[in-house]
């Protein structure tokens, strides 16, 4: 499969720069992939396509603050600095991006805030990225807390607005648990807790994954032919207990459904080969395109991505290119919104 197989028009009004007022109201296109079928529907109706012994599997990922602005020591000059991961946790060491990049070089120091956090340059990664200490005495905990109190919520840079407080809490699933993505798991963004509840009243289990989604997730794939493309690796966890939710539905003929594209690449990362999932503590750089042949998940809710982008390529592999691409056609004639914010799309 060829990248220019993903090009469509997409016009800018179309990306949501805001939620919807409550999380469950945004629009939801259902794709049956049986009868070729497209619905227009509202999130709250995906009650009515799943039942008693269903499985929803949802990553428990948390996102932190991880945009910092600080000042280049001497000259001033402002620079922007995205926390990826953190490396070493006594020392303080962190994989980071830099913008502008060509002005921080090793040994350079930092400043952020009123001076609370010092950083030093020790390594560099790749062209914008670099290895920050940072320089901080007291606690870990405290540490972080300063982190936290200076940095700003991750939302993607298409969003050409300010940060605003509203963001902290939506941009974050309401069952967000472990803190360790930089990126949203944006389907779960449609779930509010009075949803999950009459899911649960219907007779659905739920299986938490964590999956600490990174900004691989939206790095532009430079090469024609998919195969050579290499995704960043991103930390994953999968429970004992988890594995047990989704293989009792499985074993029970159920649907198991997939929360956005974290936990589908999540759970084809650690698959038997009897097509049941298994444990899983390490990392995953999983790509995911068509065509592919999925072991686990027979349902899917995702938002509607970008041209181009990887979470496309693995809606078309789940729900065959040419019915999505004609549903995508079809989403910006009809006006859904797009992205981080967007309308969601259910494939079944």
């Amino acid at each position: 499969m060829k990248l220019s197989k993903f090009k469509f028009k997409l016009p800018d009004e179309l990306i949501a720069n805001y939620p919807t007022e409550n999380r469950d109201e945004s629009r939801l296109m259902v794709l049956n992939r049986t009868t070729q079928q497209i619905e227009h529907r509202n999130f709250k109706d995906i009650l009515d396509y799943f039942g008693d012994g269903d499985v929803f599997a949802l990553n428990n990922t948390k996102v932190f603050p991880a945009r910092l602005y600080g000042e280049k020591e001497k000259t001033g000059a402002k620079i922007e600095v995205f926390l990826l991961r953190e490396l070493n946790r006594e020392s303080r060491l962190w994989d980071v991006l830099v913008d502008p990049a060509r002005k921080i070089r090793i040994g350079n120091k930092l400043y952020f805030g009123n001076d609370e956090l010092v950083a030093e340059v020790i390594d560099n990664t790749t062209s914008r990225g670099r290895t920050l200490r940072f320089l901080f005495d007291g606690p870990y905990e405290d540490f972080k807390k300063t982190l936290k109190h200076l940095g700003e919520t991750p939302l993607p840079k298409i969003h050409t607005r300010p940060i605003e407080p509203l963001d902290e809490e939506r941009y974050q699933t309401i069952y967000a648990k472990h803190e360790g993505a930089v990126v949203a798991p944006t389907a779960g963004l449609h779930f509010s807790r009075e949803l999950l509840k009459r899911l649960e009243l219907q007779g659905v289990n739920f299986a938490e994954i964590t999956l600490h989604a990174g900004l691989g997730n939206f790095r532009t794939i430079e090469v024609e032919d998919l195969t050579k493309h290499k995704m960043d690796s991103e930390e994953l966890y999968i429970s004992q207990e988890a594995s047990d939710i989704v293989n009792k539905s499985i074993d029970g003929k159920r649907k198991v459904c997939a929360v956005g594209t974290t936990v589908m690449k999540a759970m084809e990362s650690s698959t038997s080969i009897s097509g049941h999932l298994k444990p899983f503590d390490g990392w995953t750089n999983r790509f995911v395109f068509p065509p592919y042949d999925f072991r686990i998940a027979n349902a899917m809710v995702t938002n509607f991505h970008l041209p181009y982008s990887s979470m496309l390529m693995m809606v078309a592999a789940f729900g065959g290119y040419d019915f999505v691409m004609k549903a995508y056609k079809e989403a910006v004639d009809k006006k859904y919104r797009f992205f981080t914010y967007g309308d969601a799309m259910l494939i079944l």
